[in-house]
């Protein structure tokens, strides 16, 4: 029965502030979708629902204005952008839905009738229950914050659609927080949707354990898209590979497409044809609402190939949601292939969302008669060695090697002789470097070479067992980073899982059996599996 299902609330901090009161604006995220979450925010009285065993409740508005609404409308939207399913703030759409295929999110002012100790509350499971349950979202004791509002709006209606908490677990199985608060700082600062995410950048639906126990996967994805609740995916809007490669045409040396990840598996290709031999540039940018791609829920990585269909260099920076392509291309037919990827906090899982491409190619009206122009990198050690090669009429004149830390931004590093064609250095940073060659010519035309990217300035590419057999009651990791892991029998029963910081991590092996189990790594878009024996 509907009323055994306990209500999930999200706490946050009690500040009260006014607002302005003002005609909602309607607005639809997916029009054709049968399947509907409203955002309601201008009052509703809720009654004959299994919230009212007290009666009526009467829900002023939200006390928001529009600017604030837009934002939150549109934040709340990309969180939902991957499913066949409408947010809207359109009450006719609302209505017009099965009844048990929607949910009305009421954001008010309203709160004594519950408390105030939550930002938020709703049923596990009442979107289809079919008797208009909503979710509520109590805007005054969210200071009228409207990252804090539209979190609080997606978490609320995840537990509508089914979902539970993503919780945290120390490595010997203890709840730390039934709420898990993710991890990192900046852009890719990442947390659950189900877990708390006011206080993070980037914010996603999770695969991982929820309230009921650390080996208790909750797969928010498909929970969301299963049958009961009525909706999947929508339908893929670019092809996956290169026969059905959406075919782009230059105007005025550029294009513009735009286009959304659906899944993980998702891989928007677009095709292209540079006329001559050129300077080409693309912006890839997640949907965002404002500075540091916030609110996006895609981490972009594209991959730029040839016509024969060969990569020639992926593009994706460590510490940015978006990703840049500054290089020079011969004439001929081009693919990009975009893709949302995991970074060093947020798994790959679901990097999902909206995106737009603006690529363009320039060179300033001349042909250069430029055949190759390729950087490589690689590392041994603490040093990088990158070399180059320049097949090319005209005389080089300068060679600048730049460095960047974001992919987007560089400085010079070397100025090499002209004849020179390989450097090696000691970096003085650690982390992810970008490197580009930037050269110029005897004819005044100058060119950048395709971006190399090296990693982890040192020996450790993965976090690595420093044994893989286990006699005392501790396993030893070697860790170059932040990432999770992932302890696992041969039958795949989850055995334990946590994270690993930078150095060595000393993880407790006294519950773990005599036999052989399995490691799972994973981080920056990447896993890796050990195996170890317990003896």
């Amino acid at each position: 029965m509907k009323n055994l299902f306990r209500p999930m609330c999200l706490a946050t901090l009690v500040l009260l502030q006014c607002a302005v009161h003002a005609q909602v604006p309607v607005m639809s995220s997916y029009p054709s979708a049968s399947a509907v979450l409203f955002l309601d925010f201008d009052g509703h009285t809720v009654t004959g629902t299994s919230w009212n065993y007290a009666g009526p409740i009467v829900c002023n508005g939200s006390g928001l204005d529009n600017t604030r609404i837009i934002e939150i409308f549109n934040r709340v939207a990309e969180d939902y952008r991957p499913f066949n399913l409408n947010v809207t703030t359109d009450s006719t759409k609302f209505l017009a839905a099965p009844v048990n295929r929607r949910s009305r999110v009421i954001i008010t002012t309203t709160y004594a009738w519950y408390g105030n100790t939550a930002g938020g509350v709703s049923f596990v499971g009442s979107f289809t229950w079919a008797d208009n349950s909503p979710s509520f979202i109590f805007s005054s004791l969210q200071s009228y914050n409207v990252k804090l509002i539209a979190e609080s709006i997606s978490h609320e209606s995840g537990h509508a659609l089914g979902l539970y908490h993503q919780s945290s677990y120390d490595v010997n199985c203890n709840k730390t927080s039934d709420y898990n608060l993710g991890q990192g700082s900046g852009e890719i600062g990442w947390a659950p949707i189900m877990g708390v995410g006011y206080y993070k950048n980037f914010t996603l639906w999770n695969n991982g354990p929820n309230s009921y126990g650390c080996t208790n996967y909750q797969n928010d994805l498909d929970i969301i898209t299963s049958a009961s609740n009525g909706f999947g995916y929508r339908n893929d809007d670019h092809g996956n590979d290169f026969a059905s490669a959406t075919v782009a045409t230059f105007s005025s040396n550029q294009f513009t497409a735009s286009g959304v990840i659906e899944k993980n598996t998702d891989q928007d290709l677009f095709k292209f044809n540079i006329p001559y031999n050129a300077r080409f540039q693309l912006d890839a940018v997640p949907y965002n609402v404002g500075t540091g791609n916030s609110g996006s829920d895609l981490d972009l990585q594209v991959t730029l190939f040839d016509g024969s269909m060969t990569a020639v260099n992926v593009y994706n920076p460590g510490t940015l949601l978006n990703s840049l392509v500054d290089t020079t291309l011969n004439a001929g037919t081009y693919y990009v292939e975009i893709e949302g990827k995991g970074n060093l906090y947020a798994p790959a899982y679901a990097s999902l969302g909206s995106y737009s491409i603006l690529a363009r190619f320039d060179n300033g009206g001349t042909v250069l008669p430029v055949r190759r122009l390729e950087l490589h990198g690689s590392q041994n050690g603490d040093k990088h060695y990158l070399s180059w090669l320049i097949d090319a009429d005209e005389k080089v004149v300068q060679q600048l090697l730049e460095v960047s830390t974001d992919g987007r931004n560089f400085s010079s590093l070397e100025e090499a002789a002209d004849v020179e064609r390989s450097y090696i250095y000691k970096p003085s940073s650690t982390g992810t470097l970008y490197y580009r060659l930037n050269v110029a010519f005897e004819n005044g035309h100058r060119l950048y070479s395709n971006i190399t990217t090296l990693r982890d300035n040192g020996t450790l590419a993965r976090p690595k067992l420093l044994s893989n057999q286990i006699s005392s009651g501790t396993i030893y990791i070697s860790s170059p980073g932040h990432y999770s892991y992932d302890i696992i029998d041969l039958n795949g029963k989850m055995i334990s899982s946590g994270h690993l910081n930078n150095g060595i991590n000393n993880i407790q092996a006294a519950p773990i059996t005599k036999g052989i189990y399995l490691i799972r790594f994973a981080g920056d878009g990447q896993q890796w599996t050990d195996k170890f024996l317990r003896q």
